[in-house]
């Protein structure tokens, strides 16, 4: 069959399409990224994971990753945390929830047991997590800081170097913002004061020592705003939108031009900075034009910056529209405006949900924002070459997600038309209607 015979069928096989349709995707408002898995919001309150699941992280009652966003809870999920191999949640109600790895009882169960569906730990009047590699921290409507989990360097800053598998309160009162490293914590005061413990033999604490710390210490008096601490190097917004970093620098991860460790916080950005984040051994900003920011090691690509070079100096990435961000240990996270969730980097467990393993060195969006064109579903009811013409939007590309039985012969990539939108799917071998298979179109960058 000719190509212009394939595409004069069209319309007698869009009569038998059911059903053939434009969906609109659920914003995504919050994101998180751990080791090799990734948890994310949407707008309906819905918590959707995918990656790694050997501990039961994801929360699906399995123990199986996943390379594609799978739904854990359909509403009232309110923030969340990705650890390690551990995973938190809020619920609106202020009730926190925890799964995955409990070895050293960072789910505050009061066991070190895994548990692979989700397990209520505090009932109410929580208002914020954060999860390390194998600790986790959480605040209360009060404004007191709780922690539970691996102590051994002291990052729950409880005076011991004892683990704790129960939650324990650290701070009783005027915490507004906290931060999980691997193996050290922030956290900052109503005042404006930073404070940290735990880790600190790359400076990551920036106190001036490599001295762990086994009880709070105040690092900055006034203007912090937040932090992110990654596995030795840490990250310190102040209110006035500047970026100041410490800790350790071999790969670029402070964004200082060298490899220079940082005892001290250390001015890096001046002014406009409203959002940051920590991978493992890379950093990311927003700036308040919505444009993003990289810098540390890449590589697997989580810079997302096309190559797999490192970087020790800021390197903008998305020029605009970002909104929120998240660092795992090699991948990365960032959601646009529209509520789309874009994903780099490391992709072995399925930790970038996009229904492969291989990691990708630029963004490739997960979930498609709102509005917009972004998915057709479709049964194919005949056999034989079969093309569909569509109408998507201008200056897109499209591939083609297989479901059920299907195999890479029975499709082949559309093509675009970049002024228009307009394209034209071919797909070959199509099954008989009795084998009720779907295609999947999805719009990527």
């Amino acid at each position: 069959m000719t190509p212009g015979q394939s595409i004069k069928m069209t319309c007698l096989v869009c009569t038998a399409i059911l059903p053939c349709f434009f969906g609109h995707a659920q914003p995504v408002t919050r994101i998180s990224a751990g080791g090799g898995h990734s948890l994310f919001l949407k707008s309906n309150g819905s918590l959707w994971a995918m990656g790694e699941n050997d501990f039961g992280q994801l929360g699906d009652g399995t123990y199986n990753n996943t390379n594609q966003p799978e739904q854990i809870l359909g509403s009232g999920v309110a923030a969340i945390a990705a650890g390690g191999y551990h995973s938190l949640f809020l619920k609106s109600d202020g009730s926190l929830w925890a799964m995955g790895n409990n070895q050293y009882g960072q789910l505050g169960d009061g066991t070190t047991n895994n548990v692979n569906v989700p397990e209520q730990i505090v009932a109410s009047n929580v208002s914020a997590v954060a999860a390390g590699e194998y600790h986790s921290l959480f605040l209360k409507d009060d404004g007191s800081l709780w922690a539970m989990g691996l102590n051994a360097s002291g990052a729950l800053g409880d005076g011991t170097t004892n683990n704790s598998s129960v939650p324990e309160q650290i701070v009783a009162a005027n915490v507004t913002a906290i931060a999980a490293g691997s193996f050290h914590s922030l956290f900052v005061k109503s005042d404006g004061s930073l404070w940290g413990m735990g880790a600190n033999f790359y400076y990551q604490l920036g106190d001036d020592t490599t001295t762990n710390r086994i009880q709070p210490e105040r690092i900055l008096y006034n203007l912090a705003a937040a932090a992110a601490g990654g596995e030795f190097h840490s990250l310190f917004l102040r209110s006035n939108g500047s970026l100041d970093v410490a800790g350790n620098d071999t790969d670029g991860q402070l964004g200082s031009g060298t490899s220079n460790p940082s005892p001290n916080p250390y001015p890096i950005v001046a002014s406009n900075v409203t959002t940051i984040a920590a991978g493992r051994i890379h950093s990311l900003f927003l700036k308040n034009d919505g444009s993003l920011w990289v810098m540390g090691y890449n590589g697997v690509g989580e810079l997302g910056d096309g190559t797999f070079n490192n970087t020790n100096r800021p390197e903008e990435i998305v020029a605009s529209n970002v909104v929120a961000i998240a660092g795992g240990h090699y991948h990365s996270l960032f959601v646009k405006n529209d509520g789309s969730l874009w994903a780099m980097g490391y992709n072995n467990y399925g930790q970038l949900g996009d229904g492969t393993n291989v990691l990708t060195k630029l963004p490739v969006r997960i979930v498609a924002g709102t509005p917009g064109y972004n998915r057709i579903t479709i049964q194919l009811l005949t056999s034989g070459d079969v093309a569909l013409s569509f109408v998507g939007i201008a200056g897109t590309n499209y591939s083609v997600d297989r479901a059920f039985n299907l195999s890479a012969a029975d499709w082949t990539p559309l093509t675009t038309n970049p002024a228009s939108g307009n394209g034209i799917l071919v797909f070959t071998n199509t099954p008989d209607a009795t084998t009720n298979n779907y295609w999947r179109i999805r719009q990527v960058p």
